[in-house]
């Protein structure tokens, strides 16, 4: 969804314009697509790595963390300007990181008894079903709901990254989240990425024009990727409750 630094303006605009792009989605489904499938490789190598060398992987995803960001807001701006040729590849690189830095993520899921390869299929059948039910549902959206709901949406967001950023950091020095408490905020962020789905339908149209696709698919991208690891950070947490 629009959960990032231009979100502010992004609602702004929607408040006061109609529809300025009613295909700028379905132009960016297939980037968002190409964006996903990267982001597979990307994780396949990632889980390369753990297997033949696992002292390789943390200072890697540690760096490929920092990389990521810096990126992110690199790409985020060249898409806003329309500079394809140069977004595209940014972008790509974007998508590769992502999923090398959650290939840690999906080795934890595949050696958790009852999470297993079956557990990563429900998070992404999960992301799959919420894509249908938040179309019809954003879509549909009038005004005064599409921007509560949007302004809900992104506090929760801004909350939970900030709660999510803490539990790095202490992972970082061997402080782990009790499993009741990561029951929790896995529940939380399951819930505020559901409701990012639906508001993406809303905002977005109201946001980018028809050519405007490339932050479209990136604004979407972030949403099924963050709903994506809160489905297996939740499925993992209850199955490793004592």
């Amino acid at each position: 969804m629009s959960n990032t630094s231009n979100f502010r303006e992004a609602i702004s605009k929607a408040k006061t314009q109609a529809l300025l792009g009613p295909n700028v989605i379905a132009n960016a489904l297939p980037y968002l697509g190409g964006g996903l499938v990267l982001t597979a490789l990307g994780t396949y190598g990632g889980l390369g790595i753990i297997r033949t060398n696992p002292a390789l992987f943390f200072p890697t995803v540690i760096g490929a963390v920092i990389v990521e960001l810096i990126l992110f807001f690199v790409a985020q701006n060249v898409a806003e300007k329309g500079n394809k040729k140069v977004a595209l590849p940014l972008l790509a690189t974007y998508s590769l990181l992502s999923g090398y830095t959650l290939s840690g993520l999906i080795f934890l899921a595949l050696q958790t008894q009852g999470v297993g390869i079956q557990g990563i299929g429900i998070a992404a059948l999960g992301c799959g079903v919420t894509f249908i039910a938040a179309r019809q549902i954003g879509s549909n959206l009038s005004e005064s709901d599409g921007m509560s709901l949007s302004r809900t949406v992104n506090l929760g967001i801004i909350a939970l990254l900030v709660v999510v950023g803490v539990q790095f950091l202490f992972s970082v020095f061997g402080v782990y989240t009790p499993t009741w408490l990561e029951i929790g905020i896995s529940g939380v962020g399951v819930f505020l990425f559901i409701g990012a789905s639906v508001v993406d339908f809303y905002i977005l149209p109201r946001t980018y024009r028809d050519d405007q696709y490339l932050p479209a698919a990136l604004s979407m991208y972030l949403t099924y990727i963050n709903l994506f690891i809160f489905i297996l950070r939740l499925l993992i947490a209850f199955n490793s409750r004592d």
